[in-house]
């Protein structure tokens, strides 16, 4: 995650912020279920250090503006094109040059903290947060509510990332579910890793806005 973040951002400070995630995730891990401790810890752990970064605040509002102008500017054409719309129709429609709209991307990734997580995450009445590996059967917790609304959150974000281009998609894949870094990433598909870091960043605002059209409210 130090990766993506301004260079004013201390190693250490995350470290201590993912430790956070890493108590919740010992604490609550169920051994009855047929998964990894990592792979049940890993999106504590990010999550942890999303929330502590966001309580400060330190995301100028010029970038969050841009983000969510993207964002609009992606639903408008989604519906409009009934498909993913294109870097030069995204340009055009926000009215910049390429180069522009690609040095948006870098300033957006390098300062935001939007991540794919938090698009799977729903909170129940106890205040506390779900993922989509807590929709895992666990016949312990027979809530049928809890459990209705966790799978259409994970039906909705399945379908949204399916829509996604193919490159998108796959560096979605690469990241969340093989745990690779924008580097190694860059690396499998033989780009530089600025461009899978654009890549990134325009697969979590397309379905940023495709899921906040859904709730109808603009926002996740």
């Amino acid at each position: 995650m130090a990766s993506g973040l301004p260079a004013h951002v201390e190693e250490a400070d995350l470290i201590s912020y993912g430790l956070i995630g890493l108590i919740s995730a010992i604490e609550r891990f169920d051994l009855g279920r047929e998964i990894k401790f990592e792979t049940y810890a890993i999106p504590r752990i990010r999550g942890a250090i999303i929330d502590e970064l966001r309580s400060l605040d330190w995301v100028p509002r010029s970038v969050r503006a841009r983000a969510r102008e993207i964002e609009r500017a992606n639903a408008k054409l989604e519906h409009k094109l009934q498909r993913a719309p294109t870097d030069e129709e995204m340009s055009n429609e926000l009215g910049m040059s390429m180069d522009e709209f690609q040095d948006a991307l870098i300033q957006i990734s390098n300062s935001t903290i939007a991540a794919l997580d938090e698009l799977w995450t729903v909170s129940d009445s106890s205040g506390d947060q779900i993922s989509l590996l807590d929709t895992l059967h666990d016949p312990d917790a027979p809530d049928p509510e809890k459990i209705v609304d966790a799978s259409e959150l994970k039906d909705r974000v399945a379908e949204a990332i399916a829509r996604l281009p193919e490159r998108e998609k796959l560096v979605i894949a690469l990241y969340y579910y093989e745990n690779l870094t924008l580097r190694e990433i860059g690396e499998v598909l033989g780009v530089t890793e600025s461009r899978i870091s654009q890549l990134h960043t325009k697969a979590v605002l397309r379905l940023r806005s495709r899921l906040a059209g859904e709730n109808g409210d603009g926002e996740l």
